[in-house]
C-alpha cells in the first residue's frame, strides 16, 4: 500500500477523551448491516499507524478481536452491559480505563456505536477518576466533548459512580482475571454480520 491507503482510514466518531491518550469510537469496520471487511481493515491500520497500544473493546461478544490478532494489534476485551451490568461492571470498565493510563499507553475504546453506554462511561470515568469533582461537571464535560446531550442510560451511569468503590481503593489490575459477564441476550451479542458467506461485496470508504 502507498500514500493515504498506507495510512489507513480513521474510524467513525472518534473523539479524544484525554488527547493523545485516550479516544473512543464506534467498531471499527462499522456495525450491524454496515459492518464491511475493507472499511474494518483500513481502519485498524489507522490505529496502528496512529500508535495506539491497544483497542479496547467494550462489546460484550468478540466480536473484531481476532482481526485484532491477524493484523498485528493489541486489544484488551473488557465486555461492558451498561447500567444493567451494575457498579461492579461499571468499575471494572473505568479501572481498566485507568490502569491503562496509569502505565502510559495509548488506548481507543469502542462498542458497536458510540452510543450512550460509551458516553456514560466517558462521563462517569471523569468523575471516578478526579478529572471532575461533580456529577454535573462529568455530564456537562461529556456533552461538550460528544457534542450532544447525554440521555437517561448515561446519567444512570454517571449516577452509579457513588456506588462503586473509589478509584484509590481498586487495585491495579483487579479485573485483568475477572470471568466475562453474562450478556443475557445483549443485543450486540447477535451472530457477527461480517460472514464472508453472506457479506455483500465492499466498497472502500471515501472518508
Amino acid at each position: 500500500m502507498r500514500g493515504k491507503w498506507a495510512q489507513g482510514i480513521k474510524p467513525r466518531r472518534f473523539t479524544w477523551i484525554v488527547k493523545d491518550r485516550v479516544a473512543v469510537c464506534e467498531r471499527p469496520g462499522g456495525y450491524a448491516d454496515n459492518h464491511r471487511r475493507i472499511r474494518r481493515q483500513e481502519e485498524i491500520i489507522w490505529i496502528r499507524q496512529n500508535e495506539f497500544a491497544f483497542v479496547v473493546s467494550l462489546i460484550p461478544s468478540t466480536h473484531n478481536l481476532h482481526n485484532y490478532e491477524e493484523m498485528g494489534l493489541p486489544f484488551h476485551h473488557v465486555p461492558f452491559l451498561g447500567p444493567k451490568g451494575g457498579p461492579l461492571d461499571l468499575t471494572r470498565a473505568m479501572a481498566s480505563i485507568r490502569d491503562h493510563v496509569a502505565a502510559g499507553e495509548k488506548i481507543v475504546l469502542h462498542r458497536e456505536e458510540v452510543g450512550e453506554r460509551v458516553t456514560g462511561l466517558i462521563a462517569a470515568y471523569l468523575l471516578w477518576s478526579d478529572l471532575v469533582q461533580s456529577g454535573p461537571q462529568a455530564i456537562n464535560v461529556a456533552e461538550h466533548l460528544f457534542g450532544s446531550e447525554l440521555g437517561p442510560v448515561a446519567r444512570q451511569l454517571v449516577a452509579m459512580v457513588g456506588e462503586c468503590d473509589p478509584s484509590a481503593d481498586v487495585a491495579v489490575g483487579a479485573f485483568i482475571h475477572c470471568d466475562e459477564p453474562d450478556t443475557d441476550g445483549e443485543d450486540d451479542t447477535l451472530p457477527d454480520p461480517d460472514d464472508e458467506a453472506q457479506q455483500p461485496a465492499d466498497v472502500a470508504d471515501p472518508t
